[in-house]
Protein backbone atom coordinates (compact mmCIF):
# COMPACT_ATOMS: atom_id res chain seq x y z
CA UNK A 1 0.00 0.00 0.00
CA UNK A 2 1.43 3.34 -1.04
CA UNK A 3 0.80 6.20 1.51
CA UNK A 4 3.54 8.68 1.33
CA UNK A 5 2.18 10.82 4.09
CA UNK A 6 2.26 7.64 6.80
CA UNK A 7 5.87 6.88 6.30
CA UNK A 8 6.70 10.74 7.80
CA UNK A 9 7.65 9.74 11.82
CA UNK A 10 5.05 11.43 14.18
CA UNK A 11 2.91 13.01 11.43
CA UNK A 12 -0.72 13.63 12.62
CA UNK A 13 -2.67 13.94 9.02
CA UNK A 14 -4.37 10.09 9.37
CA UNK A 15 -4.82 10.05 12.92
CA UNK A 16 -6.80 13.25 13.20
CA UNK A 17 -8.42 12.09 10.08
CA UNK A 18 -9.55 8.96 11.20
CA UNK A 19 -10.55 10.63 14.72
CA UNK A 20 -12.47 13.10 12.67
CA UNK A 21 -14.99 10.30 11.73
CA UNK A 22 -13.65 9.94 8.11
CA UNK A 23 -14.56 6.85 8.09
CA UNK A 24 -15.71 6.22 4.88
CA UNK A 25 -13.36 8.52 2.93
CA UNK A 26 -10.83 6.76 4.34
CA UNK A 27 -12.34 3.40 3.05
CA UNK A 28 -12.90 5.21 -0.62
CA UNK A 29 -9.08 6.12 -0.58
CA UNK A 30 -7.65 2.66 0.39
CA UNK A 31 -10.32 0.33 -1.56
CA UNK A 32 -7.81 0.54 -4.75
CA UNK A 33 -4.88 -0.19 -3.32
CA UNK A 34 -5.13 -3.70 -2.85
CA UNK A 35 -7.53 -5.29 -5.24
CA UNK A 36 -10.31 -7.85 -3.81
CA UNK A 37 -11.08 -10.97 -5.52
CA UNK A 38 -13.60 -11.14 -8.03
CA UNK A 39 -17.09 -11.46 -7.39
CA UNK A 40 -18.96 -13.40 -8.91
CA UNK A 41 -20.84 -12.49 -12.25
CA UNK A 42 -23.99 -13.75 -10.67
CA UNK A 43 -27.51 -11.46 -9.70
CA UNK A 44 -27.51 -10.25 -6.57
CA UNK A 45 -30.35 -8.88 -4.46
CA UNK A 46 -30.25 -5.18 -2.84
CA UNK A 47 -29.82 -7.02 0.48
CA UNK A 48 -27.03 -9.04 -0.54
CA UNK A 49 -25.37 -6.62 -2.48
CA UNK A 50 -25.54 -3.92 0.32
CA UNK A 51 -23.93 -7.33 2.64
CA UNK A 52 -21.55 -7.52 0.51
CA UNK A 53 -20.35 -4.20 0.68
CA UNK A 54 -20.23 -4.13 4.06
CA UNK A 55 -17.46 -6.69 4.28
CA UNK A 56 -15.71 -4.60 1.89
CA UNK A 57 -15.58 -1.97 4.25
CA UNK A 58 -14.94 -3.32 7.19
CA UNK A 59 -11.55 -5.10 5.37
CA UNK A 60 -10.29 -2.03 4.10
CA UNK A 61 -11.47 -0.55 7.85
CA UNK A 62 -9.02 -3.11 9.39
CA UNK A 63 -6.23 -2.90 6.94
CA UNK A 64 -6.43 1.16 7.53
CA UNK A 65 -5.91 0.31 11.54
CA UNK A 66 -3.05 -1.65 11.17
CA UNK A 67 -1.38 1.18 9.23
CA UNK A 68 -2.45 3.07 12.37
CA UNK A 69 -0.64 1.06 14.41
CA UNK A 70 2.47 1.01 12.66
CA UNK A 71 2.24 4.93 12.33
CA UNK A 72 1.53 5.31 16.58
CA UNK A 73 4.72 2.80 16.86
CA UNK A 74 7.02 5.03 14.53
CA UNK A 75 6.14 8.31 15.83
CA UNK A 76 7.63 7.09 19.65
CA UNK A 77 10.94 7.81 18.37
CA UNK A 78 12.08 11.30 18.78
CA UNK A 79 14.20 13.82 17.59
CA UNK A 80 17.49 15.01 19.33
CA UNK A 81 18.08 18.44 17.64
CA UNK A 82 17.71 21.20 19.75
CA UNK A 83 14.52 22.93 17.07
CA UNK A 84 12.65 19.31 17.40
CA UNK A 85 9.21 21.20 17.46
CA UNK A 86 10.12 22.87 14.07
CA UNK A 87 11.67 19.87 12.64
CA UNK A 88 7.85 18.67 13.61
CA UNK A 89 6.25 21.00 11.97
CA UNK A 90 8.07 21.62 8.85
CA UNK A 91 7.30 17.71 8.19
CA UNK A 92 3.51 18.03 9.07
CA UNK A 93 3.38 21.10 6.32
CA UNK A 94 5.25 18.41 3.47
CA UNK A 95 2.74 15.94 4.61
CA UNK A 96 -0.33 18.10 4.24
CA UNK A 97 1.30 19.57 0.99
CA UNK A 98 1.23 15.89 -0.44
CA UNK A 99 -2.07 15.33 1.11
CA UNK A 100 -2.95 18.30 -0.93
CA UNK A 101 -1.41 17.33 -4.18
CA UNK A 102 -2.96 14.00 -4.19
CA UNK A 103 -6.74 14.91 -3.64
CA UNK A 104 -6.23 17.55 -6.00
CA UNK A 105 -5.24 15.20 -9.03
CA UNK A 106 -7.18 11.99 -7.91
CA UNK A 107 -9.89 11.16 -9.56
CA UNK A 108 -13.31 9.79 -8.44
CA UNK A 109 -12.97 5.95 -7.96
CA UNK A 110 -15.93 3.68 -7.40
CA UNK A 111 -15.84 1.56 -4.08
CA UNK A 112 -16.21 -1.68 -5.95
CA UNK A 113 -16.28 -3.25 -9.17
CA UNK A 114 -19.07 -5.72 -9.02
CA UNK A 115 -21.52 -4.29 -12.26
CA UNK A 116 -25.02 -5.84 -9.72
CA UNK A 117 -23.73 -3.44 -6.84
CA UNK A 118 -23.22 -0.57 -9.09
CA UNK A 119 -26.35 -1.36 -10.58
CA UNK A 120 -27.99 -1.12 -7.43
CA UNK A 121 -26.58 1.87 -6.19
CA UNK A 122 -26.98 3.51 -9.29
CA UNK A 123 -31.30 3.22 -9.12
CA UNK A 124 -31.14 4.32 -5.50
CA UNK A 125 -29.02 7.34 -6.33
CA UNK A 126 -31.61 7.96 -9.77
CA UNK A 127 -34.61 7.14 -7.78
CA UNK A 128 -33.48 9.82 -4.85
CA UNK A 129 -33.39 12.15 -7.73
CA UNK A 130 -36.57 11.65 -8.96
CA UNK A 131 -38.17 12.18 -6.04
CA UNK A 132 -36.35 15.32 -5.87
CA UNK A 133 -37.57 16.34 -9.38
CA UNK A 134 -41.14 15.28 -8.73
CA UNK A 135 -41.36 17.76 -5.29
CA UNK A 136 -39.95 20.78 -7.40
CA UNK A 137 -42.42 19.71 -10.33
CA UNK A 138 -45.39 19.70 -7.97
CA UNK A 139 -43.74 22.92 -6.13
CA UNK A 140 -43.58 24.53 -10.00
CA UNK A 141 -47.43 23.24 -10.86
CA UNK A 142 -48.47 24.88 -8.05
CA UNK A 143 -46.97 28.03 -8.33
CA UNK A 144 -48.14 27.96 -11.86
CA UNK A 145 -51.64 27.34 -10.96
CA UNK A 146 -51.49 30.66 -8.43
CA UNK A 147 -50.15 32.67 -10.83
CA UNK A 148 -52.85 31.70 -13.10
CA UNK A 149 -55.56 32.58 -10.69
CA UNK A 150 -54.27 35.74 -9.71
CA UNK A 151 -53.80 36.73 -13.40
CA UNK A 152 -57.25 35.68 -14.15
CA UNK A 153 -58.44 38.23 -11.53
CA UNK A 154 -56.20 40.90 -12.33
CA UNK A 155 -57.88 40.74 -16.32
CA UNK A 156 -61.34 40.66 -14.82
CA UNK A 157 -60.68 43.56 -12.73
CA UNK A 158 -58.60 45.44 -15.46
CA UNK A 159 -61.74 44.69 -17.60
CA UNK A 160 -64.23 46.07 -14.95
CA UNK A 161 -62.22 49.19 -14.17
CA UNK A 162 -62.52 49.22 -18.57
CA UNK A 163 -66.01 48.95 -18.40
CA UNK A 164 -66.49 51.67 -15.54
CA UNK A 165 -64.15 53.96 -17.13
CA UNK A 166 -65.86 54.23 -20.92
CA UNK A 167 -69.41 54.51 -18.96
CA UNK A 168 -67.96 57.50 -17.03
CA UNK A 169 -66.87 58.89 -20.95
CA UNK A 170 -69.66 58.48 -22.45
CA UNK A 171 -71.64 60.35 -19.81
CA UNK A 172 -69.13 63.10 -19.72
CA UNK A 173 -69.62 63.62 -23.54
CA UNK A 174 -73.84 63.16 -22.70
CA UNK A 175 -73.21 66.08 -20.56
CA UNK A 176 -70.97 68.42 -21.64
CA UNK A 177 -73.43 70.08 -23.60
CA UNK A 178 -75.80 70.60 -21.14
CA UNK A 179 -73.52 71.99 -19.08
CA UNK A 180 -72.08 73.86 -21.20
CA UNK A 181 -75.58 75.39 -22.32
CA UNK A 182 -76.67 75.87 -18.49
CA UNK A 183 -72.97 77.92 -17.93
CA UNK A 184 -73.99 79.83 -20.76
CA UNK A 185 -77.70 80.68 -20.01
CA UNK A 186 -77.90 80.42 -16.37
CA UNK A 187 -73.68 81.01 -14.69
CA UNK A 188 -73.15 84.04 -16.89
CA UNK A 189 -76.66 85.69 -16.54
CA UNK A 190 -76.21 85.24 -12.32
CA UNK A 191 -72.57 86.18 -12.77
CA UNK A 192 -73.43 89.39 -15.20
CA UNK A 193 -76.21 90.20 -12.97
CA UNK A 194 -74.13 90.63 -9.70
CA UNK A 195 -71.41 92.34 -11.61
CA UNK A 196 -74.28 95.22 -12.65
CA UNK A 197 -75.31 94.99 -8.96
CA UNK A 198 -72.18 95.55 -7.79
CA UNK A 199 -70.95 98.15 -10.27
CA UNK A 200 -74.64 100.53 -9.05
CA UNK A 201 -73.79 99.91 -5.98
CA UNK A 202 -70.46 100.81 -6.36
CA UNK A 203 -71.48 104.36 -7.86
CA UNK A 204 -73.58 105.16 -5.22
CA UNK A 205 -72.05 104.46 -2.35
CA UNK A 206 -69.23 106.79 -4.53
CA UNK A 207 -71.91 109.55 -5.08
CA UNK A 208 -73.23 109.45 -1.65
CA UNK A 209 -69.22 109.75 -0.28
CA UNK A 210 -69.43 112.44 -2.67
CA UNK A 211 -72.26 114.16 -1.38
CA UNK A 212 -71.15 113.61 2.27
CA UNK A 213 -67.88 115.21 1.95
CA UNK A 214 -68.36 118.35 -0.54
CA UNK A 215 -71.20 119.39 2.56
CA UNK A 216 -69.40 118.88 5.54
CA UNK A 217 -65.90 118.83 3.69
CA UNK A 218 -66.01 121.82 1.42
CA UNK A 219 -62.87 122.51 -0.90
CA UNK A 220 -60.17 124.91 1.23
CA UNK A 221 -60.93 128.47 0.45
CA UNK A 222 -58.17 131.11 -0.72
CA UNK A 223 -56.17 131.77 2.87
CA UNK A 224 -53.01 134.13 3.87
CA UNK A 225 -50.77 131.05 2.90
CA UNK A 226 -51.98 131.11 -0.37
CA UNK A 227 -51.39 134.82 -0.97
CA UNK A 228 -48.40 135.13 0.33
CA UNK A 229 -47.30 131.72 -2.22
CA UNK A 230 -49.04 134.18 -4.90
CA UNK A 231 -46.26 136.97 -4.07
CA UNK A 232 -43.40 134.36 -4.36
CA UNK A 233 -41.81 133.07 -7.57
CA UNK A 234 -43.49 129.99 -7.44
CA UNK A 235 -46.76 129.22 -8.83
CA UNK A 236 -49.47 128.56 -6.72
CA UNK A 237 -50.51 124.76 -6.29
CA UNK A 238 -54.29 123.62 -6.58
CA UNK A 239 -55.72 121.86 -3.29
CA UNK A 240 -57.07 118.50 -3.79
CA UNK A 241 -60.45 117.70 -2.30
CA UNK A 242 -61.10 115.62 0.51
CA UNK A 243 -62.80 113.19 -1.95
CA UNK A 244 -59.70 113.03 -4.24
CA UNK A 245 -57.11 112.17 -1.36
CA UNK A 246 -59.49 109.14 0.05
CA UNK A 247 -59.57 107.85 -3.75
CA UNK A 248 -56.24 108.17 -4.07
CA UNK A 249 -55.56 106.36 -1.20
CA UNK A 250 -58.12 104.05 -1.79
CA UNK A 251 -56.75 102.96 -5.62
CA UNK A 252 -52.86 102.54 -4.33
CA UNK A 253 -54.47 100.25 -1.22
CA UNK A 254 -55.88 97.83 -3.45
CA UNK A 255 -53.28 98.73 -6.70
CA UNK A 256 -50.44 97.49 -4.61
CA UNK A 257 -51.18 96.23 -1.41
CA UNK A 258 -48.08 95.50 -0.68
CA UNK A 259 -46.74 98.76 -0.84
CA UNK A 260 -49.90 101.12 -0.08
CA UNK A 261 -48.12 104.31 0.86
CA UNK A 262 -48.47 107.20 -0.91
CA UNK A 263 -46.14 110.73 -0.49
CA UNK A 264 -47.62 113.71 0.67
CA UNK A 265 -46.93 116.33 -1.62
CA UNK A 266 -48.05 120.51 -1.54
CA UNK A 267 -51.48 119.57 -2.99
CA UNK A 268 -52.74 117.84 0.10
CA UNK A 269 -54.14 120.29 2.41
CA UNK A 270 -52.76 119.60 6.33
CA UNK A 271 -55.45 120.02 8.01
CA UNK A 272 -57.26 116.83 6.01
CA UNK A 273 -54.31 115.31 6.44
CA UNK A 274 -54.46 115.27 10.39
CA UNK A 275 -58.32 115.30 10.27
CA UNK A 276 -57.43 111.17 8.51
CA UNK A 277 -54.68 110.59 11.30
CA UNK A 278 -56.39 111.34 14.04
CA UNK A 279 -59.63 110.10 13.14
CA UNK A 280 -57.45 106.29 12.28
CA UNK A 281 -58.87 106.62 9.08
CA UNK A 282 -55.20 107.16 7.26
CA UNK A 283 -51.87 106.10 8.90
CA UNK A 284 -48.12 107.60 8.41
CA UNK A 285 -44.77 105.39 7.61
CA UNK A 286 -43.04 104.39 11.08
CA UNK A 287 -39.88 105.65 8.94
CA UNK A 288 -41.17 108.15 6.79
CA UNK A 289 -43.72 111.34 8.04
CA UNK A 290 -43.71 112.46 4.27
CA UNK A 291 -45.46 109.48 3.58
CA UNK A 292 -48.99 108.25 4.36
CA UNK A 293 -51.57 105.27 4.07
CA UNK A 294 -55.15 104.19 4.30
CA UNK A 295 -55.89 101.73 6.91
CA UNK A 296 -57.07 98.05 5.51
CA UNK A 297 -60.29 98.33 7.16
CA UNK A 298 -61.47 95.09 4.37
CA UNK A 299 -58.47 93.07 6.46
Amino acid sequence: MMLRHLRVPGAPPVTQWLRNGARGDAMAELINAEPTKAEPASELCPLEAKKELLEECNNIWEELEECQSKLMLLGIETLLQADTKLALLMLQWKALTVDYQECHERSPETISTNPDLLLELGKEELQKVKNDLEKVLSAVCSKNKQLEEDLEREQQWYEEQEQMLNTLNRIEEETKPQVEQLYKTRGLEELHNKMLQLKTYKKELLSALGEFLDEHFPLPQDSGSAIKRNFSSEPAVELLALQDILEILINKLMATPHEPYVTINESFWPPYIELLLRFGMALRHPEDPNRMRLEAFHK
